[in-house]
């Protein structure tokens, strides 16, 4: 008996180390599913990448304003820009199928990505495995002859990268788009395409790469039943092996957004009122540099926007209790542009600085921004973050710190008084070469809850 016992919890042991082991499963329901809290890690990384890559790499244009990725869509408005723009450039005749063969990627380089972000001080990435014109990224079995192995590069993209982005120990995530446009069995069958495409290739996806992020997209011709989505999510936290850190977004059914899932997501502020959304759940602000997300040869410097316009985001994103998900689009042959590259690296050079002002941080609630400044807190500490150089005093209308305010990046005394039911902070009087840093200046206040 006793030898009995011994084989049950050898066996039973064995299980728990090859997939979590979970007292109360999540059960397939939203009920369930959405009492699932948002992985810890998710909430303190505030800044990551996301990367928009595939075939429309190769004619990257859309109009300014639009996205370059739905080329191929845009392609079937024959009085719209984009179709003018193909034939003028390519040709009637010439289809978004023949530029897979152009999509070669010979300059990616995964281990300089990865350096790049690594210097952007971003924490996690999210990678487009799949857009809407189904073209994946890696070696899918569900997708043979339209994916980054079997034609184009001849690589696996998604494996490449992974190995990089987790060298350089950044948390690594996928993109995946549940419809196809032009796939013949979604078109006929919505159904099938779940049960005998969909759902195999995105588990395939996260049983071969167990990314830390799995967020979806292409969820709004459907409900989530017809997709499946909270069987693949019972699946993904109860025998996945990325079961316990694994964070999802809210893309999963045409009435998901903002009410169920992971995170909620806003898309170039679209969709949501930011402040609002944080009091009920986490949430992530993704856009381009640009106007697009993939990569946009019609796009020129004065559509992206500065290093100071992007570091404002960031932290107006944080201070109401968001993340950041800010978008590269790659070019056909494997770089990052350079101009997106300085921006990532500038962002980086600011948060080696003020990074503990950003990371790891909640919002504020109980004290208003005011002015061009916002607020983080960490603890019992509080952040101002000054979007501008302050004049000479900065008032704010918080508690009294139970500490002495500093300024970071700067070894000098900072003078501070409370008085009048405000903290009156005197702002060192220092030479543009002599700031601690260049677009938004933190104050730390100590001890101030």
């Amino acid at each position: 008996m006793r030898r009995l016992l011994l084989c049950v919890a050898l066996v039973l042991g064995t299980l728990c180390m090859s997939r979590p082991c979970l007292a109360e499963p999540y059960e397939p329901t939203w009920e369930s599913l959405d009492a699932r809290p948002n992985p810890g890690w998710f909430n303190d990384a505030k800044f990551g990448i996301f990367i928009h890559w595939g075939v429309y790499a190769v004619p990257s244009w859309s109009p300014k304003g639009e996205y370059s990725e739905w080329y191929w869509h845009s392609m079937g408005k024959k009085d719209g820009a984009t179709w003018k723009f193909h034939v003028q450039t390519y040709g009637d005749k010439f289809r978004y199928q023949d530029f897979a063969p152009m999509f070669k990627a010979e300059l990616f380089d995964p281990r300089q990505w990865a350096d790049i972000f690594k210097r952007s001080g971003a924490k996690y990435i999210v990678l487009t495995s799949k857009h809407h014109d189904g073209f994946c990224l890696w070696p899918s079995a569900q997708s043979w002859n339209w994916n980054s192995m079997d034609i184009g590069p001849h690589r696996d993209l998604c494996g490449e990268l992974t190995e990089a982005v987790r060298a350089a120990r950044i948390r690594m995530g996928f993109y995946y788009s549940l419809y196809e446009w032009y796939n013949p069995l979604y078109l006929s069958d919505p159904k099938r395409y779940v049960d005998e495409h969909m759902l195999p290739q995105i588990k395939d996806l996260v049983t071969r790469y167990k990314p830390d992020i799995v967020w979806t997209d292409g969820e709004w011709e459907h409900p989530s039943d017809l997709w499946r989505s909270p069987e693949f999510l019972a699946w993904l936290f109860n025998e996945s092996p990325v079961a316990k850190d694994v964070a999802v977004n809210d893309r999963w059914g045409k009435e998901c957004r903002s009410h169920h899932g992971g995170y909620y997501t806003t898309e170039y502020g679209k969709y949501h009122e930011m402040s609002e959304l944080g009091a009920v759940r986490e949430w992530e602000e993704c856009r381009g540099m640009g106007g697009s997300f993939g990569y946009s040869r019609n796009e020129t410097v004065d559509d992206y926007k500065r290093a100071t316009d992007l570091i404002h985001l960031l932290v107006e994103t944080v201070s109401k209790g968001g993340n950041l998900l800010l978008d590269i689009g790659p070019t056909a042959d494997g770089r990052i542009p350079v101009i997106m590259q300085q921006r990532l690296v500038e962002m980086g050079e600011w948060l080696t600085l003020n990074g503990e002002a950003i990371y790891g941080t909640r919002a504020w609630r109980e004290v208003k921004e005011a002015g061009d400044v916002r607020f983080t807190l960490k603890g019992r500490d509080a952040y101002a973050i000054c979007l501008k150089w302050p004049e000479k005093e900065l008032v704010l209308d918080v508690p009294k710190p139970g500490g002495e305010v500093t300024l970071l990046g700067y070894d000098g005394a900072v003078k501070s008084a409370h008085k009048d039911g405000k903290l009156h902070i005197e702002v060192p009087g220092l030479s543009v070469n002599r700031m601690p840093c260049r677009h938004a200046y933190v104050f730390k206040l100590p001890a101030v809850k």
